[in-house]
This record gives structure tokens, C-alpha cells and sequence, in this order.
């Protein structure tokens, strides 16, 4: 008998996990802004040789970032050696849109307005009248709309806000700030309910890595330490474009760190925590004992000590020398390839950051640098909050705002 063929069983192969098309788009719009910022005016040709995408997706991204608004055609086109199609490059447009940008201290919030290169183009200080946080928040979203009214050809893509002590990115909310009594400020929320635009929170100090990467002194740099001294000491680390949060964005509290050779009592129980051994309300503290100053305003002391006063030369210098330590035990533990300091003596006087250098080590003191931004550093902190979200998702957020 003929033998009658048994149908043919196929077995479905296994589908791969894939990174979703939407994804792959971000992803390339992003590393293809970035690129524009740091090389532009550039040719799309240069673009795809220096992101690894074919020079096809790279014309199709830069047309989506183009219709957007966000690049634009240089006015002058260039010949590759005087001969064939000119290439016309492409250059960040920041004529168009802004971010606005709120940072709230001790004593008061900054607000303000940044272009797209991270520049600020206006901000204000609005002194505290309380702490109380909903009043703050709302003076800030109100000192705000009055810079947006101001700048009426641009259009805001979203606002950033930072601050010291405990931020929680993904929530939105300041977990904890001890020295202004904040706990559990729903600041996303309020804000966007006051300004009725998106915005994006973090932490300071993680907000600056990110400001020094993308405009200031960290470019092209793989690791990144951001220290910041104020009246809240707080500290950011950046690895491969990545800012480390922690679990609830806890990384990075380093308050009460033991600082060799600090005198200072501190609230916890010890003595010379990071933060109470550097804070500038202990700076200002010293310099009322020594008769300098009569207030809380770290720039009054920087303003004797650049006016020959020998003791505020002194305090200033004795301030970086153990800022200097913090650092060095910070770069014993995450060995970093640049080192970012904020700090009111290191950011304006060279033997200020001499000092900190000195405690740094010879080996290491070259990594070491001021922040890239001295006379706007906390209007930056704020509205690189914000930059930072559109440089890693151009078509979501600015389609957003637009």
C-alpha cells in the first residue's frame, strides 16, 4: 500500500524581545541633538560618522528635529573641497523655545529663563518670607509667569526645579529637606498646577552633573563627581551618561560624612560632619565671631576677603582646604575621571582653589575643576533639570509643549 504522507507539523519559533521602534527613535533623536549641540554648525554626513547611524536615519531624525524646532539649517552652505553638493550643516536653534528654571536654598529661590545651550537668559531671586512650602512654590511659579511675559517670542518647553536634601525624581517630590522643614512636597504637582507646563524635579547637585555634561566643564568626560557646598553639602555621580540615583532618589546624601579634622557639633550627635564643618551658614557664623560680616550672605565674606581683609582670606582658605578633603575621600571611593566643585571661595579665587588642590594630592588635583557656570549656578541647576529630560527625549517632551 502507498504510504500516505503525515502532514507537516511546524513549531513556532520563540519570538526575541525587541526594543520597541518608538524607543529606537528616542534614543536616536537624542544622541542626535546632543550631537548637534556639541559639534553644530555640522553636516549631517559628519553626524552620522560621529553616532554610528547610517546617514539615511540621520537625515530622517534631523527633518523631525527640524519641523520641531529644535535645529535649523546654517544660512551658509559648505563644498567638500570646492567641488559637488554643497553640504549644508545644521546648528542648534535657540531662537525658539526656553525652560524655565527654579531653584529653591535657604534663603531664597532663583528663577529663570534658559535657552537651549543651557544660557540663562534672565532670572531673579526671590527672598524667602517664610518657609513654608506652598507659598514658596507659588511666589516661584509667579516670579516665573513675569520672566515668560517678559520673553514673549519664546515658548516654554517645561520647567526644571531643584533643590538640596532628599529629592525624589520619579514622584516629583521633596522627600525631606531639614533646614527648610519640608517633608513630603508634592512639587511636580504644584507647580505644573500654578504654571500649567510640564516639569521635571531633582536634586541639585544632580541636576549641576548634568548641566556640566551637556554645557560646562564635564563634556566628553566618562565619569563625573559633582560636589556641591552650600548651605546643604550634597553630592552627584555621573557614569557613561548616567546621573546614579539610588532607590528614591537617595543617592548622593553625604551630610554627615566625617570630615578629618572638623570641630563643628553636629545636630546628629557627633562632630564634624561634611555638611555642619562646610556649611556657609557655619562659614558666616566664623565670620560674624570675627567681626566681617553682620549677616548670612556667603558673598559679603568673599567681598572682605577680595578687599584685603586677612582673616576672611583666612576663613575662605580654611573653608577650600577642607572642602579639598571631602573631595579627596570622595575620589578615594569612586575614582572619578572630573571632579565638579561648587563652592564660593573655589568658584572666584584661584588660591581658594589652590588650597583644595593642595589637599587633593598632586596625583590627582589636575582632575579637579569649579563648576562652569559661577554667576548663574543655581539658576542652571534649575533649568537643567529640564534640559537634560529634552536632550534624552527631544520628540516627546518638545511635542508636548508644542
Amino acid at each position: 500500500m502507498p504510504r500516505t504522507a503525515m502532514p507537516r507539523t511546524t513549531t513556532p519559533r520563540p519570538t526575541m524581545p525587541r526594543v520597541a521602534d518608538s524607543d529606537r527613535r528616542r534614543t536616536s533623536a537624542s544622541v542626535i541633538l546632543r550631537s548637534v549641540l556639541e559639534h553644530g554648525p555640522v553636516a549631517r554626513s559628519t553626524i552620522a560618522r560621529l553616532t554610528g547611524l547610517s546617514p539615511a536615519a540621520v537625515t530622517d531624525h534631523c527633518a523631525r528635529l527640524t519641523a520641531i524646532g529644535l535645529i535649523r539649517e546654517s544660512a551658509a552652505p559648505r563644498r567638500s573641497n570646492g567641488v559637488g553638493r554643497p553640504h549644508v550643516p545644521v546648528d542648534l536653534d535657540d531662537s525658539r523655545f526656553v525652560v524655565g528654571g527654579m531653584h529653591v536654598a535657604v534663603p531664597h529661590t532663583t528663577v529663570a529663563l534658559l535657552d537651549l545651550r543651557g544660557r540663562v537668559l534672565a532670572q531673579r531671586e526671590l527672598k524667602h518670607r517664610g518657609a513654608e512650602p506652598y507659598d514658596v512654590l507659588a511666589r516661584a511659579s509667579e516670579g516665573l509667569a513675569a520672566l515668560l511675559a517678559e520673553a514673549r517670542d519664546s515658548r516654554p518647553l517645561g520647567v526644571g526645579f531643584a533643590a538640596g536634601g532628599w529629592v525624589d525624581r520619579a514622584l516629583g517630590t521633596v522627600v525631606e529637606h531639614p533646614l527648610l522643614g519640608w517633608r513630603d512636597v508634592p512639587v511636580r504637582e504644584l507647580v505644573g498646577a500654578h504654571t500649567g507646563l510640564p516639569v521635571q524635579v531633582d536634586g541639585h547637585a544632580r541636576a549641576l552633573v548634568n548641566a556640566e555634561r551637556l554645557f560646562g566643564q564635564a563634556r566628553g568626560s566618562r565619569s563625573v563627581l559633582h560636589l556641591f557646598v552650600g548651605n546643604v553639602v550634597d553630592a552627584a555621580f555621573a557614569t557613561h551618561d548616567e546621573v546614579h540615583h539610588g532607590p528614591r532618589s537617595q543617592a548622593g546624601a553625604i551630610a554627615h560624612l566625617p570630615l578629618a579634622g572638623g570641630t563643628e557639633p553636629c545636630d546628629c550627635g557627633r562632630t564634624g560632619c561634611l555638611q555642619v564643618e562646610l556649611s556657609e551658614r557655619t562659614l558666616c557664623r566664623r565670620a560674624r565671631e570675627a567681626g566681617i560680616v553682620d549677616g548670612m550672605n556667603p558673598m559679603r565674606v568673599l567681598a572682605a576677603a577680595d578687599a584685603g581683609d586677612p582673616v576672611a582670606v583666612r576663613l575662605l582658605r580654611e573653608r577650600a582646604r577642607m572642602t579639598g578633603r571631602a573631595v579627596a575621600l570622595l575620589l578615594d571611593v569612586l575614582n572619578p575621571e572630573r571632579v565638579v566643585v561648587t563652592e564660593v571661595g573655589v568658584l572666584y579665587r584661584e588660591d581658594c582653589l589652590a588650597a583644595l588642590r593642595a589637599e587633593v594630592g598632586p596625583g590627582r588635583a589636575a582632575c579637579v575643576v569649579p563648576s562652569g557656570f559661577p554667576d548663574a549656578v543655581l539658576a542652571v541647576a534649575g533649568g537643567a533639570v529640564a534640559l537634560d529630560v529634552l536632550y534624552r527625549d527631544p520628540l516627546t517632551l518638545s511635542s508636548r509643549a508644542t
